[in-house]
């Protein structure tokens, strides 16, 4: 009797630890989905005063869903980048109105109070326990490989890689979307432009995931590349 015991308590391990997995990936989906639905949220305060802006956060999450895909990056890692993606305008909440939403081109000075937006949505979610890695992605998305971006002036590999796939998901859009003081460039001239500009503003490892074919396919149905 008590070497049957003995015999079944190792399936009876086996199986509660099984249970202990499955109840931890249950955990973890649903606290996915909640952290994506809460950044879905503050981009639709976004979008409440600058419509283009919350769009476009919008369009550049499912770019960039996309080429991290393609790239391998793991579920978690993905993830973050994602999440990131949502969130990299958000610092535009602190940009006053009269340069937000001005028509036509910028002033120098109406541009400066631009370039704090990476600054101001960094502060906004540095302090979230979970967003630490998120909010530097949003920091250093204006980077260069150059070292000519900002706010930091990181060059390369020193770029945190979530910013640099968000760089070329976000030049992307911004290039094929009507703006009130330019119109669309079509979708072979706005890749055109990402690659002239290899190895200075963007990672070349990036730019391929980018134009491989899988992503181009997955860039002219930009309906379904929305992630809110």
């Amino acid at each position: 009797m008590q070497a049957a015991t003995m015999t079944t308590r190792p399936t009876d391990d086996a199986e509660e630890l099984e249970t202990l997995r499955y109840r931890f990936m249950e955990m973890e989906d649903r606290y996915r989905k909640q952290a994506l639905a809460m950044a879905c949220a503050l981009v639709s305060l976004v979008d409440l005063r600058d419509a283009y802006t919350g769009s476009h956060s919008s369009r550049v999450a499912g770019y960039v869903r996309a080429m991290g895909l393609r790239m391998g990056l793991p579920d978690a890692q993905l993830d973050n980048v994602v999440m990131a993606a949502l969130l990299h305008d958000i610092g535009k909440i602190g940009v006053p109105d009269h340069v937000l939403l001005k028509p036509g081109r910028l002033t120098e000075e109406e541009f400066g109070h631009i370039r704090k937006h990476p600054e101001l949505g960094w502060m906004a979610l540095k302090n979230i326990e979970d967003f630490k890695s998120i909010s530097l992605m949003v920091l250093h998305h204006h980077e260069r490989m150059d070292g000519a971006g900002y706010p930091g002036g990181l060059k390369g590999s020193a770029i945190p890689l979530g910013s640099r796939i968000i760089a070329v998901a976000d030049s992307y859009d911004a290039l094929t979307t009507n703006r009130p003081y330019r119109s669309a460039r079509t979708k072979q001239q706005a890749v055109d432009e990402l690659l002239r500009c290899v190895d200075t503003q963007f990672d070349a490892r990036v730019l391929n995931a980018f134009w491989d074919a899988s992503i181009s396919e997955a860039l002219k149905e930009e309906k379904k590349s929305n992630v809110c």
